[in-house]
C-alpha cells in the first residue's frame, strides 16, 4: 500500500466531473464532438465519472424538433459516437439524449461505460408549467413499456428510474441518475436512491437562468446531498442553449453531505470541466453513525431499485488530491462565518454556565487563572454569563496560583485579565503548600535536589485545584474548569485531583487552535472592552505551557507543552478526523499532507500568526504517532469520568455522555499497524 499512499483513490476518494459543453441547438453530431472532447479532458484529469447535461446531445432546447426523425437518428448518431470514445476510458459517463422507446418518446440519461451502455436512466418529473411544457414532447418513466430496451447493438439494456449502477473496483461508489426536475419535487427519486444504497447521485439538468434562480439551485443541491448524506453531481446546460425566450448559464456544482466542494463559472462562452474530489469514506462513516438514516430506510415505503455492476478499478500511480483541505477543521476559513461562529460559540458556552448556576442556585464562580489561553477563555466566559444573569462581575472569585514555574509573563497577565474584567481577584502561593506535601512524601526535590518528574508536577496541579474547591465551599461557589477537548484528547491533563477535575467545565470540547482563534477573536472585536484587548494580545503571544517545571526561559515559560505532545494543529487536525469520521490513521496523514505540504498557502495570519506554515511528511507521521499512543491507549481512563460541559461543535465531543464511548483499556494496536502504511520515517 506504501506505493499507493500518494493516491487519493487508496484513502475512499473519488474525482467526478461535471461538464457543460458548448452546444448547438438541433446538431447532434457537432454536439457529440464537444462532449467527446470535454470526456476526454476529465479522463486525463483521472475523473472516474464525467456527468453532462439533460438532453446534452440533442440540446434541450430543440422545442417541436424532437418530433422530427432526423433529429433523432441524428442524436443516436451521436450518442454512438459518445458509447465509441467511451472504449478507451476507465470511467463512467452519463449523457443527456431523446430516446423513442416503443411509441414514447423519453428524456433519457444513457449510462456509459468502455463501449457498453450499462442503462439507461429515465426522467421521472416532466414540468409542464410557466416556460416548461415538457409534456408536449415526452413521457415520464412511469410510463415506460418496458424495464429494458435494445439500442445500438446491445440487447436487454436496463431502462427506467430505478437503476443504482456499483463499481466493482471502487467500494462505496454506487451510482444513481435523475435528470433536472427530479430534484425539484418534494421527495426527489435520489432520495429512494440513496436509503437503497446509492452513495453518488448525479443530475443532469437544462434549468434555464433566471435572476436569484442560482442561489436556490446551489441551496438545493447542497441540501439534497446533506440530506442523502451523498455526493451530488449536477451539470446544467450552457449558454449555447439560449434560444428563443430563455436564457441558460451552465451552471455545474459538486456537492458533499452539505458542502458544495466545487461550482463552475457561470454564463461562460467556453466548454468547462468542473471537478471535485468526493469522500467516500467520510459518505460511508456518517451513514452508519447516523441511526436515522438507516431507520428512514426501513420505515419509510420506496421502490425495489435494480442493480447493475461493471469493474471500474481505481486509477493507478500519484494522484494528489486536488479537494481543498483545511489546516484547521474545527475553525472556519470564511472570515464572515468565523465571526458567526465565534458569537455562537460563546453565547453556547454561556448559556450552559448560566443554566447550571440558575439549576443550582449558585451565585459564585471560582476559577483559576494562570495567564494562559484555556483559563483566558473560560475567565471571557464566566463574566459573560454573570453579564446574561445580571450579576455583579465580583461574583467571579479568580485566584492567581503561582508555583515553582510560573513565570512573570504569565503571572503578569493573570493579574491584568482579572483586574480590566472587574472580578474578584486573588494570589495564593501554592510553594508553600506543594513544599510540605513533598517533604511529607519524601520527594528529593523538598531536599534541594533538582527532580523534576511526574510527581513533582502533579502536586502542584493538585495543589491548585484542592484550594480551588476549597474556597468554593468556604464561597458557596463553583468551580469551572478551563481544560480543553485537545489537552483531553492527549490525556494532558492531570487527573482527578488535578487539571481534569471541577464542578462544570465549560471548555469541554473546545480544541486549543479553536480557543486560540476565540481569544484572538475577543482581543480584535473588542467586545470586552478596550481595555481588555491588549490583555488578550499578550495572552496569544505566550508559549502554551503548564509551567510546572523550572528552567532558564527569562522572558515567559521555559515549559513547552508541544514539544512533548506534538503542534496542536497537528494535533487537532487528527482529532477531528479521527473523532468525527473514524479514518484510517493512513487517511488522516495522506490529508495532512495535502492541507499542509504547500508552505506558499501560508497560515491565516488572524488565526495564529508566526506559527509553521507547512509540516513534513516524517513530521506528520510522528506526532500522528503519539497521538494515537496517547489517545487510544494513554487517556480513555481519563475521559469517562470527566465532569458536565457544553457540547459545542459537530467536530464531536469526548464525554462519556455524549459522543464518545470507549473502554477504558483498549488497545491502540489496529491504528498502529495502519500506521505502517504511511511512508516516511521518524523525525
Amino acid at each position: 500500500m506504501k506505493k499507493e499512499f500518494a493516491n487519493l483513490y487508496s484513502h475512499d476518494f473519488i474525482r467526478v466531473a461535471a461538464c457543460v459543453p458548448a452546444v448547438r441547438t438541433a446538431d447532434p453530431s457537432r454536439n457529440a464532438g464537444k462532449t467527446i472532447g470535454l470526456l476526454r479532458e476529465a479522463s486525463d484529469r483521472r475523473a472516474v465519472l464525467a456527468v453532462f447535461p439533460e438532453l446534452g446531445i440533442s440540446a434541450y432546447s430543440c422545442g417541436d424538433l424532437f418530433f422530427q426523425d432526423a433529429l433523432l437518428r441524428s442524436a443516436l448518431k451521436g450518442l454512438e459516437a459518445v458509447l465509441g470514445a467511451s472504449a478507451s476510458l476507465d470511467m463512467v459517463i452519463a449523457a443527456g439524449v431523446p430516446l423513442k422507446i416503443g411509441d414514447g418518446l423519453f428524456n433519457c440519461a444513457a449510462v456509459l461505460f468502455r463501449g457498453r451502455i450499462l442503462g439507461v436512466a429515465v426522467k421521472s418529473f416532466l414540468p409542464n408549467y410557466r416556460e416548461f411544457y415538457e409534456l408536449r414532447h415526452f413521457k415520464p418513466a412511469s410510463a415506460l413499456p418496458s424495464d429494458t430496451l435494445d439500442l445500438l447493438g446491445q440487447k436487454d439494456i436496463p431502462v427506467g428510474a430505478d437503476l443504482i449502477f456499483e463499481a466493482e473496483g471502487i467500494p462505496g461508489f454506487r451510482l444513481f441518475c435523475e435528470i433536472c426536475e427530479d430534484l425539484w419535487t418534494p421527495v426527489p427519486p435520489s432520495c429512494y436512491a440513496a436509503l437503497s444504497g446509492a452513495t453518488v447521485a448525479v443530475n443532469l439538468s437544462a434549468s434555464n437562468v433566471t435572476t436569484g434562480k442560482a442561489d436556490y439551485r446551489r441551496a438545493l443541491v447542497a441540501n439534497q446531498s446533506a440530506r442523502c448524506i451523498a455526493a451530488y453531481v449536477y451539470a446544467g446546460a450552457g449558454p449555447g442553449e439560449s434560444t428563443t425566450d430563455l436564457a441558460w448559464d451552465g451552471h455545474a456544482l459538486v456537492a458533499e453531505n452539505g458542502e458544495i466542494l466545487a461550482e463552475s463559472e457561470r454564463f461562460s462562452r467556453e466548454p468547462a470541466v468542473t471537478l471535485a474530489d468526493v469522500d467516500l469514506g467520510r459518505l460511508s462513516s456518517d451513514r452508519a453513525t447516523i441511526t436515522t438514516f438507516s431507520d428512514a430506510g426501513g420505515r419509510t415505503e420506496r421502490p425495489s431499485f435494480r442493480r447493475i455492476t461493471f469493474p471500474l478499478g481505481a486509477p493507478s500511480g500519484i494522484i494528489p488530491l486536488a479537494r481543498t483541505v483545511p489546516r484547521f477543521p474545527y475553525v472556519p476559513s470564511d472570515p464572515s462565518l468565523r465571526e458567526r461562529r465565534c458569537r455562537e460559540i460563546y453565547s453556547i458556552q454561556v448559556q450552559g454556565l448560566a443554566t447550571r448556576m440558575e439549576s443550582s442556585g449558585i451565585r459564585n464562580l471560582v476559577l483559576g487563572v494562570s495567564g494562559g489561553l484555556d483559563s483566558t477563555q473560560a475567565l471571557i466566559v464566566c463574566a459573560r454569563t454573570m453579564d446574561l444573569l445580571g450579576l455583579p462581575r465580583t461574583n467571579i472569585k479568580a485566584y492567581s496560583l503561582p508555583g515553582f514555574a510560573t513565570s512573570e509573563k504569565t503571572a503578569a497577565s493573570a493579574r491584568k485579565l482579572m483586574e480590566s474584567l472587574g472580578v474578584e481577584a486573588g494570589e495564593i502561593d501554592i510553594r508553600p503548600g506543594c513544599m510540605q506535601m513533598l517533604k511529607d512524601m519524601g520527594h528529593p526535590f523538598a531536599e534541594g535536589k533538582p527532580v523534576y518528574d511526574v510527581a513533582f508536577e502533579n502536586v502542584q496541579a493538585g495543589q491548585r485545584t484542592s484550594l480551588l474547591f476549597r474556597i468554593a465551599n468556604a464561597r458557596s461557589a463553583m468551580v469551572v474548569g478551563t481544560g480543553d477537548l485537545s489537552e483531553l484528547a492527549l490525556g494532558w491533563c492531570t487527573y482527578g485531583v488535578g487539571d481534569h477535575m471541577s464542578h462544570y467545565n465549560v471548555n469541554a470540547s473546545l480544541p486549543k487552535t479553536l480557543i486560540q482563534y476565540l481569544v484572538r477573536w475577543a482581543a480584535s472585536s473588542g467586545v470586552l472592552g478596550k481595555e481588555v484587548s491588549p490583555v488578550l494580545e499578550a495572552v496569544l503571544g505566550t508559549e502554551i505551557s503548564p509551567e510546572l517545571v523550572p528552567g532558564s526561559a527569562k522572558d515567559g515559560p521555559s515549559q513547552s507543552t508541544q514539544a512533548v505532545i506534538g503542534p496542536y494543529e497537528l494535533q487537532d487536525f487528527n482529532l477531528f478526523y479521527i473523532l468525527r469520521y473514524g479514518y484510517l490513521p493512513s487517511k488522516v496523514a495522506f490529508l495532512a499532507e495535502a492541507a499542509w505540504r504547500d508552505a506558499s498557502k501560508g497560515v491565516w495570519p488572524d488565526i495564529l500568526p508566526g506559527r509553521r506554515t507547512e509540516y513534513t511528511p516524517a513530521e506528520i507521521k510522528h506526532w500522528l504517532s503519539v497521538f494515537l499512543r496517547r489517545f487510544f491507549t494513554m487517556s480513555q481512563y481519563k475521559r469517562s469520568c470527566v465532569p458536565d460541559g457544553p457540547k459545542v461543535g459537530s467536530g464531536g465531543s469526548l464525554s462519556p455522555r455524549g459522543d464518545y464511548r470507549a473502554p477504558s483499556d483498549g488497545s491502540s494496536a489496529p491504528w498502529e499497524e495502519d500506521l505502517e502504511n504511511i511512508p516516511g520515517g521518524e523525525r
